[in-house]
């Protein structure tokens, strides 16, 4: 039994299917996935992750990763791993990877670290260019470059920072919901049960939704963060 609301989040608790085998298990079941291409007779299910892959690969498309040899399957990968941990959280007794900002950090700083790395590499001049807007007044260039690698250096933290907030709140109010629901059924009226019950069903289909979108916003955001790589 938790000692209170907050320590459902922490990963030390010996609950069941703990964080480290639901993320060794989803990565390779994404494994299984991209593997299946390879198969004689590709099975039914492998449609509906069609599915997926096309809504990340239409971003992409008009974005210039599309040029980045391999990034469409990097980011595929991570939307797929993204949804099935956030997801997870709606599991009872199961501990959302995503709410800690450890995980979504390690996720979002090596893409955006990777982004940075080849721009310099490919052409530095140009990274340098584009921290001065065009037209800019002289006065101001010393406090705009300050201000733009200021906004870009902290891309990684508000990517990361926007998907363990959204998901932490969201199962946050889930487990009060519960409580309170729990509660009622001894001391409230059957009225009040129904309507949390009912309050409780439709927020955990309302969290169902945001973990797909999240999962879509996360990759979505490191898609146009592609689009300052020099061409």
């Amino acid at each position: 039994m938790f000692m209170d609301i907050f320590s459902s989040f922490d990963d030390n608790n010996q609950v069941f299917m703990s964080l480290y085998v639901l993320m060794w298990m989803f990565s390779l079941m994404l494994i299984l996935l991209f593997s299946s291409n390879y198969w004689v007779m590709a099975p039914r299910w492998t449609k509906m992750m069609s599915i997926f892959k096309d809504t990340v690969s239409s971003q992409i498309f008009r974005s210039y990763g599309i040029n980045m040899g391999g990034f469409m399957n990097v980011i595929t990968a991570l939307f797929l791993f993204l949804i099935m941990m956030n997801l997870s959280g709606l599991i009872p007794y199961v501990f959302s990877p995503t709410s800690h900002l450890a995980v979504s950090l390690s996720f979002g700083l090596p893409l955006w670290l990777s982004l940075i790395v080849s721009a310099i590499a490919f052409n530095t001049s140009s990274v340098v260019a584009g921290l001065l807007p065009t037209g800019a007044p002289a006065p101001l260039n010393p406090f705009l470059v300050i201000i733009e690698t200021v906004s870009i250096m902290v891309r990684p933290i508000t990517l990361s920072v926007r998907l363990t907030a959204n998901m932490s709140a969201g199962h946050i109010v889930l487990t009060l919901i519960g409580n309170y629901l729990t509660t009622s059924m001894f001391i409230s009226s059957i009225f009040s049960m129904g309507l949390l019950l009912m309050i409780q069903i439709f927020y955990t289909i309302f969290e169902f939704g945001i973990s797909l979108i999240q999962a879509y916003i996360f990759c979505l955001l490191i898609t146009l963060y592609s689009d300052e790589h020099p061409h």
